[in-house]
């Protein structure tokens, strides 16, 4: 056991210095000598090194005095000349049985024994050394059963750890039998330990005997453990040296056996209801001739192997693989179009398509037919669309998530010999969906990953390509498992995040946001009804009027989809449940003034005529992957340079936009009514609020010409009108894209009239009927067009296009 103060030291006869002219030290008073990382328990030997100046100092003083140190443990062992403070309160009293001073590094090298515990009073000061006045803490004598209890277990078990320890104790434990005191057996056995200081200070300041000696059996339990654990690593690590060598023999042996019993392996049961499986599978006669060579070389295999349990999960996913196809019913186009009409509102055209891919599986059903993926912002229905064509296809239906996924083992499976292979997502659907020829949904299709172990989106290539996926090879199954009677959906929100490879293989079909026409029929056909019965209510007990729910719509959710809407419906009818609970016989009917209640104040208000009310504010509409959006422009004027200031977070593309509409500004300003030399004197500053969401694109042209020019000529725009378009430094009004889902935000925001690129009135015919019939729409041609309409005030001719 060595410890210190700050290390071991050697045994040598003590010097013994002459005292006779030193002053005694203050009565009750010890010379303390504080220790890192050592604790003294009396009755035990400890060496120690004072190597520390103050330390050496105070050995010396006990030796010129001939008295006993007090032995201390300092709080923290980094400290390197503790406070008096800085020590714990409770010592031990030690006799110095041998003290030398090492020639070589000068340091004091001693041999402690403990005699009884002190604690610690107060310092005394002025004598050049460490002392203080103590109170010492003998041990009682007083003993009863409790106490004579434990210390008989405190002696099994000390001879129990003794016993584990890689040395010869007999000799130690009949030291600790001819220990009569049960303190003393204690402090011995907490020496003995190999425990932290801290633990072992927390011992020695505990004076109640009964406590001491559960503490140090608690210690001694621990050891105990420790050591057991580290005999059987031991062992275990012996084992594993010639672990190859004694396997082989083994396995010799275990073959002789058999051969001499006539026994055989293959009687065992889990091998036979393997191959009763593979007879059941009716797997393709390539991959059951493979799977009988690995059940055969599982018989071979002895049970404690390490691949006996890889090879038996190979064998049940290779046999629970559906390899034959199921029995089709044969589609009904009738009742697939009533699944569609029942399960979704609107969606013409998209029902449409649908009913054209499902008319030409019916036809020609070996056909290769498109993979149709369809585009929207969450909340739309495309996933439910996909459960839709199961639902007439009479297949199973299968979801495989591939947001987030950027492994291409995720798709392709893992090779056998990873530890915890498993097959690829594809292969995992198809099991779980029981049926080779399933309709499987690839969700989130632009949300696959491309990291450092391959890129998941070359995968589904294979998986896509109706050339290739007959014999797409997951990694871990090894055998080619056919893909071609899978019926492939996909999902997106947005076309940009597939691959272009990818994207060459599906079909688009875009499904943009609802009206609010439309919203009001899906909540009263779908989300009511399902929201009653979520909450446990009838329609009976709670009635949502036609005003509260288009409330809902127009004031507490502004999406593309329907999901917003069906929480807010949730939490209204959770709100009425609560006071139904409370009592059966409420009956409830929610009118829009309840609303403010429940849900709270108004999220969204129709605000355009207080955004617009002032000259260099115009309306924009933005595409968004969720929808459709508007977009404040505001154009300021300060005195300045001429700079143009762009604040936003607008990007490279948006920005050059500003500059060209500046610059298209500039170049009219005599059409215009502007004071050409304005622009020298002073500065435009453009926003595009919020100021925190990164925009981008060309399609605010239009507006921001038509802020900046607001601005310059004083006069505010229609408070009703929203614009979009991109412009030419001639003053030509470009198309742009997303005009569906840009006209549906217009309609949810309350805006009146649309200003829209005149090359862009075709996409007006993928507006819903009832949304055209609300809107008013103007078509651009020029930006003066857009003058006209948003200031009232048509110039005479911009970029000498004749208006």
């Amino acid at each position: 056991m060595s410890t210190d103060s700050d290390s071991v030291a050697p045994e040598t006869n003590p010097a013994s210095p002459d005292a006779s002219a030193i002053p005694a030290l203050p009565k009750d008073s010890l010379i303390l000598l504080p220790v890192r990382n050592a604790v003294l328990f009396p009755g035990m030997v400890l060496p120690l090194m004072a190597g520390r100046g103050q330390t050496k100092e105070d050995v010396q003083a006990a030796m010129k005095r001939q008295q006993p140190l007090g032995i201390v443990l300092q709080r923290d062992p980094q400290v390197q000349d503790p406070s008096f403070d800085g020590l714990n309160t409770i010592g031990t009293v030690a006799n110095v049985l041998r003290y030398i001073t090492s020639p070589e590094d000068g340091a004091h090298h001693l041999i402690c024994q403990g005699v009884e515990r002190f604690r610690l009073i107060a310092p005394v000061a002025g004598l050049g050394f460490r002392a203080a006045r103590v109170e010492m803490l003998p041990d009682t004598t007083l003993r009863d059963s409790a106490i004579d209890a434990r210390t008989l277990v405190l002696r099994q078990r000390a001879g129990e750890m003794i016993g584990l320890l890689p040395i010869a104790g007999g000799e130690l434990v009949r030291a600790l039998d001819a220990i009569e005191s049960p303190g003393l057996l204690a402090d011995t056995v907490a020496g003995l330990l190999e425990i932290p200081p801290g633990r072992k200070q927390e011992i020695l300041e505990t004076l109640d005997l009964c406590k001491r000696l559960d503490k140090v059996l608690d210690a001694v339990a621990g050891r105990i453990e420790v050591l057991r654990l580290s005999q059987e690593i031991g062992e275990q690590t012996r084992g594993r040296i010639d672990q190859r060598q004694r396997e082989m023999m083994l396995r010799e042996q275990l073959r002789t056996i058999q051969q001499e019993l006539g026994e055989n392996v293959e009687n065992r049961e889990e091998a036979r209801k393997l191959a009763e499986a593979i007879d059941a599978a009716h797997m393709p006669p390539d991959v059951e001739a493979h799977a009988r060579k690995e059940l055969g070389r599982l018989e071979r295999m002895p049970e404690a192997s390490s691949e006996y349990s890889i090879s038996v999960s190979y064998l049940e996913w290779l046999t629970e693989l559906p390899w034959a196809l199921a029995p089709e019913a044969p589609i009904d186009i009738a009742r697939a179009r009533q699944i569609l009409d029942d399960a979704h509102f609107g969606l013409e055209k998209v029902k449409r398509r649908i009913l054209e891919y499902l008319g030409v599986r019916k036809l020609n059903p070996h056909g290769k037919a498109p993979i149709l993926c369809f585009l929207g912002p969450p909340g739309v229905g495309k996933t439910s669309l996909g459960q839709s064509i199961a639902q007439a296809l009479a297949r199973p239906f299968v979801r495989v998530s591939l947001g987030g996924v950027h492994d291409e083992s995720e798709i392709r499976g893992h090779r056998r010999t990873y530890i915890g292979a498993m097959p690829g997502n594809i292969v995992q659907a198809i099991r779980k969906a029981g049926a080779r020829n399933c309709v499987m949904l690839l969700d989130e299709l632009d949300k696959l990953g491309h990291g450092v172990h391959g890129d998941p989106g070359a995968a589904m290539l294979e998986v896509l390509d109706p050339e290739q996926n007959a014999t797409f090879r997951d990694n871990y199954l090894g055998v080619p498992f056919d893909l071609s009677a899978v019926v492939f959906v996909a999902t997106a929100n947005q076309l940009e995040g597939i691959p272009g490879p990818l994207r060459d293989r599906l079909e688009i079909l875009d499904l943009p946001g609802y009206t609010e026409a439309e919203k009001f029929q899906i909540a009263r056909r779908f989300l009511v009804p399902r929201e009653l019965e979520a909450c446990g209510l009838t329609p009976a007990q709670c009635e949502l009027s036609d005003e509260a729910l288009r409330a809902i719509i127009r004031d507490y959710t502004r999406e593309a989809g329907v999901r917003s809407l069906e929480r807010q419906i949730g939490s209204v009818f959770r709100s009425v449940a609560l006071r139904v609970a409370e009592d059966p016989a409420t009956r409830e009917r929610i009118e829009p003034d309840r609303l403010a209640s429940i849900l709270g104040h108004h999220r969204f208000e129709r605000e355009m005529a207080m955004r617009t009310s002032l000259p260099g504010v115009v309306t924009g509409l933005a595409w968004t992957p969720v929808g459709g959006e508007l977009l404040f422009i505001e154009a300021s004027s300060t005195p300045g340079g001429g700079r143009l200031v762009l604040t936003g977070q607008l990007g490279d593309v948006m920005k050059e936009s500003a500059q060209a509409a500046l610059t298209l500004v500039k170049s009219q300003c005599e059409a215009l009514h502007i004071d050409c030399t304005a622009f020298d004197k002073r500065d435009i500053h453009v926003h595009v609020p919020a100021g925190a969401v990164p925009k981008d694109g060309p399609s605010a042209g239009v507006a921001i010409f038509s802020a900046i020019a607001s601005l310059l000529m004083g006069r505010a725009v229609r408070s009703d009108c929203a614009v979009t378009g991109e412009i030419s430094l001639r003053g030509v009004v470009l198309p742009v894209g997303g005009i569906k889902e840009k006209v549906l935000a217009a309609l949810r925001a309350g805006i009146g009239t649309v200003l829209l690129p005149a090359r862009n009135a075709p996409d007006l015919e993928d507006i819903p009927v009832d949304a055209r019939n609300q809107l008013r729409f103007v078509l651009l041609e020029t930006v003066s067009d857009a003058l006209s309409e948003l200031i009232g005030s048509k110039p005479s001719g911009i970029g000498g296009i004749a208006d």
